[in-house]
């Protein structure tokens, strides 16, 4: 089952690969800031929610430690009674004493084991859980990268097709007005001489 931010991440993607090539490119998109922003603004709204979901599944290490605690202290528990009831035998101390050592051992041992593998467990599903968010972050970073690059790329397109739009509106307009460009020309040059 996917979360939601793969589902929007998903959606996001679908939204630009529909998106209109610019004019004359075929790596420009026009892209709607409105609909860009909206998908934006639901994947930041849900990334809180994911992020608690691993929160949740990283503090469930605690109920499995607790858990194999319990299991442990449990354990050492039955085999102290175990232990009390054979050293209340008086003819049987010596064995019991040992037995009882014995189960000790054997309990503190097991419940190492458990300690261990829990551990061991809990610390493999935060790893996946972090590996997951990381993924999903870098993920969402290259889509924001790409969308930035593309917009910074349209705004240098626009700016340099409006540069030549101006210089073609004065070369035109200095060729409406040539006796004046005349006139200037002969006043400077009548600075110039007489600086």
């Amino acid at each position: 089952m996917s979360s939601r931010i793969e589902q929007l991440i998903d959606e996001i993607e679908e939204y630009i690969d529909s998106c209109k090539y610019q004019p004359l490119s075929s790596t420009k998109i026009i892209v709607n800031k409105e609909e860009i922003d909206e998908l934006l603004r639901d994947l930041r709204m849900k990334t809180p929610d994911e992020i608690k979901r691993y929160q949740k599944i990283i503090s469930n290490k605690e109920a499995i430690l607790n858990d194999a605690r319990a299991k442990a202290e449990a354990l050492i528990n039955e085999a102290t009674v175990h232990t009390n009831e054979l050293i209340n035998e008086h003819e049987i101390m010596q064995q019991a004493y040992a037995q009882a050592n014995e189960v000790v051992s054997m309990a503190s041992q097991q419940a190492q084991e458990i300690l261990d593998n829990a551990t061991i467990e809990a610390n493999s599903v935060r790893a996946a859980a972090m590996q997951y968010m990381d993924d999903m972050l870098a993920h969402l970073e290259n889509i924001i990268t790409s969308c930035t690059q593309s917009a910074r790329n349209g705004y240098e397109n626009l700016i340099g097709s409006m540069n030549q739009y101006r210089d073609i509106i004065q070369s035109n307009r200095n060729e409406l007005h040539p006796a004046e460009e005349y006139e200037d020309v002969v006043l400077q040059n009548v600075e110039d001489t007489d600086a």
